[in-house]
This record gives C-alpha cells, structure tokens and sequence, in this order.
C-alpha cells in the first residue's frame, strides 16, 4: 500500500508542473472564444483523456523504447532536462505556447482535443520524457498502478483546469495567468536542474 501510495504521489509531483494544465487556459480560452459552452466541456473532456492516453501509451512502452534505441536513464534524464529547460524558460519569459503559424493552423480545426491541446500543449516532449523514466523506475504491480493512478490525476487536473478556464480567466485576468505560469515555470526549471544533475551523476557514477 505504501508503495502504492508513493507512486501515485511521485508520479503526479512530477507530471503536474510539466503537463502545466494552468498555462494552457489561455490557449484554450482563445481557441474556443467563438464556440458554446458545450463544445467548451466535450473538448475539455477529449483533451483530458486524450493527455492520459498519451501519458500512459509512453509509460507503458518506454521501456522497450530505451532498450530499442539502447538509451540509459542517465542519457534520458539529461536530455529529458534540456528540454523541460526549454520549457520553462519560454514559460519565464512568456513566450506563447502555440507560434503564430500553429495558431493560424488549428483556427480552422474543428476538434482541437488532439493537436495541439494534448500533444504537443499538454503531454508534451518533457511529461513525455518523464513517463518514459517512470517506466523503469519499477515493475511490480503496486508500482505500475501507483503510476497510471498518478497519470489519472494529471489528466483530471488538466479537465478541472480546462473546465474553469474561462471563470479562472475573468477572476485572475490574463495577468494573473501569467504570474501563475511564471512561478510554475521556476519549479520546472528546477526540477530540469535536477534531471540533469541526476543524469551525470549517473553516467560518471565511479
């Protein structure tokens, strides 16, 4: 049990600030302006699940990806760090998440809850990365569970967060948001610190 419950903690600590549901409201929030509060909640829906099935497709094929491609944790959690960096730094200095040409792309979309909201918004490169380390952090079956848990509460916090984005919007402004997003970046770029610094420990490891 406790081992279980350690999974599924470990798992959204590390899921939640790379997935960042918050700063994809006001993505979310422009690219449903014009729809009704009903394509609103199913699009919030599709995405939440489509972020889970993302997230749970990589954790449970990761492993034979880093045996395929002969890739160690060390060499994953240090390129895995570059990118959630990346990140977090486009988070730091507010950049958008989506380029102008991927804006004018998925105007026309009429179902948005893939492309870009889940991939590459919301389950993106570093979530993906990182499902893929949880993979052989452990097989027993407390642990593979604790995880897809874990994985679920990710999913359901980028629905809670979809869900309210335009109330959040009107309460906290796009200001607000954006302070929000600021912090969560910091903490991201931290936890990048760490993979990285973990990741050389491990390859140089005497």
């Amino acid at each position: 049990m406790e081992n279980f419950l350690s999974s599924v903690g470990i798992t959204f600590a590390v899921l939640f600030p790379l997935v960042d549901p918050v700063g994809a409201i006001p993505v979310f929030c422009t690219l449903t302006s014009d729809s009704t509060s009903a394509y609103r909640t199913r699009t919030a829906l599709k995405t939440s699940l489509n972020v889970m099935f993302v997230l749970l497709a990589f954790y449970f094929v990761g492993e034979f990806i880093l045996e395929f491609f002969g890739i160690s944790l060390g060499v994953l959690k240090i390129a895995g760090g570059i990118i959630v960096a990346h990140t977090a730094w486009e988070m730091l200095v507010s950049k958008d998440k989506l380029s102008d040409e991927e804006h004018k792309e998925v105007a026309a979309k009429e179902d948005i809850s893939f492309t870009p909201m889940a991939l590459p918004l919301l389950s993106g490169p570093g979530a993906i990365g990182a499902a893929i380390g949880l993979s052989i952090q452990g097989s027993q079956e407390a642990h593979t569970l604790g995880v897809s848990v874990g994985i679920l509460l990710t999913s359901v916090s980028v629905l809670a967060s979809l869900l309210l984005s335009f109330p959040l919007m009107k309460m906290l402004g796009k200001t607000g948001i954006g302070v929000l997003n600021k912090i969560m970046g910091f903490f991201i770029l931290a936890i990048a610190v760490n993979l990285v610094a973990s990741g050389i420990m491990m390859i140089y490891k005497p």
